[in-house]
């Protein structure tokens, strides 16, 4: 687990504990080293970084539905109950695979979103 900012000084799977404003978080998570952003969304932000991949996750089957283009992974099905835990765990892990072998694009590298980066935010932050 890492800190806000904190560089990555190991290799594997980090955590990065970092506010939940989309545009804050991955400025600090690119800040620490990352290659490959996961961003769960529960609002559908159209959120992307030109430095890494970004995959999107919906958390809502009607989000994932409405924005079929823009959300990569649907884990709403969990709470639909079409899905476990484990199956969506499997779909998002094999997507990383894809997405970081270079096999797979995402929503956000597909349409070009690209945020800019940002360290502070003037609103009250997450």
């Amino acid at each position: 687990m890492l800190s806000p900012g904190e560089k990555v000084r190991q290799k594997g799977l980090i955590y990065a504990a970092t506010p939940a404003s989309d545009f804050i978080c991955g400025t600090l998570q690119l800040a620490a080293g990352i290659n490959l952003h996961v961003f769960t969304t529960g609002r559908g932000t159209p959120y992307g970084l030109a430095e890494v991949p970004v995959i999107k996750v919906a958390t809502r089957t009607d989000l994932a539905r409405r924005w079929h283009d823009l959300m990569d992974i649907n884990a709403g099905r969990i709470a639909d109950g079409d899905a476990t835990i484990e199956d969506v765990g499997r779909e998002l892990f094999q997507f990383m695979l894809d997405v970081a072998s270079g096999r797979k694009k995402t929503w956000a590298e597909h349409w070009k979103l690209h945020n800019a980066l940002v360290l502070f935010n003037p609103a009250p932050v997450t």
